[in-house]
């Protein structure tokens, strides 16, 4: 049986890690178990300006005529403030090229904000992801339909299908039977900029009621930005009987094993979703998460072993809130097992890449065998 070819077509590169291209790699991996060869390819449009890149992209893309053609959509991978007007030429080489296009929405909606500038840019995703809909054969959005107001009337088929986590397999072996001595939370990245230091103190909030209530802890932090807050965490948390340790961006391998090493993770990157990765691989890892309810918020990730808490709580109540979540699973034995489980369950039947990889199978080949 001949290998269907598949182009993973992506933007500008992030730094210091790319989540979207790791995610990527893990599904081709995934997909080459049903047959498909999937090419990683980008527009280096940041490199080489948009004259240049389009240009090679027509001359690459005359040989892609009928092969599937992912185009991995967030803002800004196409645009460095996030103003992607350019995004649909490059979807209208592809369509001149007779590719077949699946565009991913790796952001499910536009950026939020009350200025001026960000009502405009607000506008400008919302057309150029509208009109990417429009333009493709196939959409997928990494939440729930539901959950979104902004698709248009379209003849693309538009699938939901969640993100995995970028780690190796196999995670599901891991043994959260036992706490670990001191009990330990993980915290996987942290936002930059200013949303990243009231985060960062919302973190101390919780870790300082948590060992108020149960004792001596251990929080582990490891991920972007992380080395940035290592002070402020250090420092917020200098007179509690908190044992800190901070890295910053490392290998897969060694994130499955910071994450081996806890018993709860902590996500206050905003709300949780069945797009945000860093909490998928929590979940992936058989832990249990707490986290806020957002808009995104919904299955499968609610089947995971999540404890969720009002994002709009005062700041008081929700920190009460987090330590008590917190510490019930570090003191509860079963209550904490049955969250794993969950983990466990969810991560099996919807995050794994074999899962993803099934319901792209049948996105292309909808007449295929489940």
């Amino acid at each position: 049986m001949n290998a269907e070819r598949v182009i993973a077509l992506l933007g500008r590169r992030d730094q210091p890690t790319d989540a979207v291209e790791a995610y990527c790699r893990y599904l081709s991996t995934a997909l080459a178990e049903h047959s498909f060869n999937m090419e990683l390819r980008r527009v280096p449009w940041d490199e080489h300006g948009w004259p240049a890149s389009l240009n090679a992209l027509r001359l690459q893309a005359e040989s892609w005529r009928g092969a599937w053609v992912m185009v991995q959509y967030t803002s800004l991978a196409w645009s460095v403030r996030g103003f992607p007007g350019r995004f649909v030429r490059v979807l209208r080489v592809l369509r001149k090229a007779g590719a077949r296009i699946a565009v991913i929405f790796h952001d499910a909606e536009p950026f939020s904000g009350g200025r001026l500038v960000d009502r405009f840019r607000r506008a400008v995703q919302l057309r150029v992801m509208r009109d990417a809909v429009t333009f493709s054969d196939c959409a997928v959005l990494t939440v729930p339909l539901t959950r979104l107001s902004w698709l248009p009337d379209s003849p693309a088929a538009i699938s939901f299908i969640p993100v995995g986590a970028n780690l190796p397999q196999p995670l599901l072996e891991q043994d959260h039977e036992e706490l670990h001595n001191p009990p330990t939370i993980a915290v996987y990245s942290i936002t930059g900029g200013v949303p990243g230091d009231r985060e960062t103190d919302e973190i101390i909030r919780t870790v300082r009621y948590t060992s108020a209530k149960i004792g001596v802890l251990r929080l582990r932090v490891f991920g972007r930005h992380a080395e940035v807050r290592e002070n402020a965490l250090r420092t917020g948390l200098s007179n509690c009987d908190v044992d800190v340790c901070v890295e910053g961006v490392i290998e897969a391998d060694a994130l499955v094993e910071r994450f081996a090493a806890s018993d709860v993770l902590l996500f206050l990157r905003g709300t949780i979703s069945s797009r945000r990765g860093s909490a998928i691989a929590g979940i992936a890892c058989g832990l249990p998460v707490v986290g806020l309810r957002g808009p995104e918020t919904d299955a499968p990730v609610t089947d995971a072993g999540v404890v969720l808490l009002d994002e709009n709580s005062d700041r008081e109540q929700l920190t009460t809130e987090l330590g008590e979540a917190m510490a019930r699973i570090l003191s509860d034995e079963p209550y904490r097992r049955g969250l794993v489980a969950r983990s466990r369950s969810a991560q099996q039947h919807s995050f794994s890449w074999p899962s993803i990889a099934r319901r792209y199978v049948k996105m292309f080949l909808p007449d295929s065998e489940p």
